[in-house]
């Protein structure tokens, strides 16, 4: 298993991590399976989704901000149940295949750290899987 940093600078943020998990599918030598990403935190996850155009993740900010407000109604003590919420919709692992020593996603296509209690210092772990014939 292998961990990657992800520090974050504002409380909602997606951070690209698809050129991380890139390197470590070459590190690791796996020519064809998956990768499983894996967030340990209960306020952060992780999607896949286009990374071409960055106004989609400025828009996916900025509705899960608007869809999930940090209410006063919530009653948890630190103050940050939007977030837990947030990273539960997210949800905290993913599978990307591996074909041929590469990620096999799609054109425009991009793997994501969501940050929804930053700022922090967050990790996540990537697991190679090999297929078996």
């Amino acid at each position: 298993m292998y961990t990657i940093e992800v520090p974050t600078r504002s409380r909602t943020q997606f951070v690209e991590i698809t050129d991380r998990i890139r390197e470590l599918v070459a590190k690791s030598g796996l020519k064809d399976g998956a990768v499983m990403l894996y967030v340990p935190h209960t306020t952060a996850g992780c999607t896949i989704n286009e990374n071409a155009d960055p106004d989609v993740v400025r828009d996916m900010t900025g509705f899960i901000d608007k869809l999930v407000p940090n209410s006063p109604e919530f009653r948890h003590a630190e103050r940050n149940s939007d977030s837990h919420l947030k990273a539960s919709f997210f949800g905290s692992s993913l599978f990307v295949p591996v074909k041929d020593g590469k990620l096999a996603l799609g054109r425009w296509q991009g793997v994501y750290f969501c940050e929804f209690d930053g700022p922090r210092k967050r990790q996540a772990h990537v697991s190679m899987l090999a297929a078996h014939e």
